[in-house]
């Protein structure tokens, strides 16, 4: 294994993929059902946290950030996080209405990109995913004003004591926390192949008829 320490060792490393073909003929109807497809495939494999996502985002300069978040749902609308709607994410999608992520599912030597607008959800659609969340999440939910300068880990967990002594019973939604729907306009489809000659398979929206085509990409 080469040093990662060194630029050499970083030129050097390299792996050789080895998916087989993937074509057009291939793929699911819809490219949500394709995506539900790879990430079941990747459960199953045991990938960790196969639903792991990197939302990019820019604030209103155009100044990119990107993180890693938990993709909770997708269907024909989009893909949806959850999230404190007053993080610097949600800043900068409250500022351009439109994000990007990435699904790095490096294990199967996969990876889908999805761009596009982005909406909040509903309020029935965020109460009913913040019913699932487990009580430690929630309580932490209150207690983080997430991306704000916060003066040590002990004031943090007295925040927690605190939103534990408020809520003693059923821990409410807050009013700072909900869900965002990337809208995709284009969801990419990439599998390696040898010699980095990827195959690439792009979703587009074809105008303003909310019909799909796919398009093959040069690796």
């Amino acid at each position: 294994m080469p040093d990662p320490s060194t630029s050499g060792g970083l030129a050097a490393m390299r792996v050789d993929y080895d998916m087989p073909p993937f074509d057009v003929r291939d793929l699911a109807p819809t490219w949500h059902e394709q995506l539900v497809a790879w990430l079941a495939a990747a459960a199953t494999a045991g990938l960790p946290e196969p639903n792991a996502m990197v939302l990019a985002t820019a604030d209103e300069a155009g100044v990119p950030s990107s993180r890693t978040v938990l993709c909770k749902g997708v269907d024909a609308r989009g893909v949806v996080l959850y999230t404190n709607l007053t993080s610097a994410k949600s800043h900068d999608i409250r500022m351009t209405r439109v994000a990007s992520a990435t699904f790095p599912l490096y294990a199967m030597h996969r990876q889908v990109h999805v761009r596009g607008g982005v909406e909040e959800v509903s309020t029935a659609e965020s109460d009913a995913y913040w019913a699932t969340r487990p009580r430690g999440s929630q309580l932490g939910g209150w207690a983080s004003a997430q991306s704000s300068v916060v003066a040590s880990r002990l004031a943090l967990e007295d925040a927690v004591v605190a939103a534990d002594r408020r809520f003693p019973g059923e821990v409410p939604r807050p009013p700072h926390w909900g869900g965002w729907r990337i809208v995709p306009d284009r969801v990419e489809f990439w599998q390696g192949r040898h010699d980095r000659l990827h195959d690439r398979l792009r979703f587009e929206r074809d105008g303003d008829d909310h019909s799909w085509r796919v398009r093959r990409l040069a690796p």
